[in-house]
């Protein structure tokens, strides 16, 4: 899926585990720009990057009420 898509499926479900960390392999080109600039919008902790291995470390933020 393309950065979009899955920027609208990671809402969900960083939404249903706050505090809790998801790893995430994203292959599209855009994400190494992308997603770095998602969490830091949304107020999400990227944790790691892994480029080798194209997996990113997202902490879900506390609030989301």
């Amino acid at each position: 899926m393309g950065c979009g898509e899955l920027v609208m499926l990671l809402r969900i479900r960083l939404k249903a585990m706050p505090g809790e960390v998801l790893r995430v392999i994203a292959l599209d080109s855009g994400a190494p720009e992308d997603l770095p600039a998602w969490c830091r919008m949304t107020r999400n902790e990227l944790v790691s990057h892994e480029p080798q291995t194209h997996s990113y470390w997202i902490r879900s933020r506390m609030d989301w009420s």
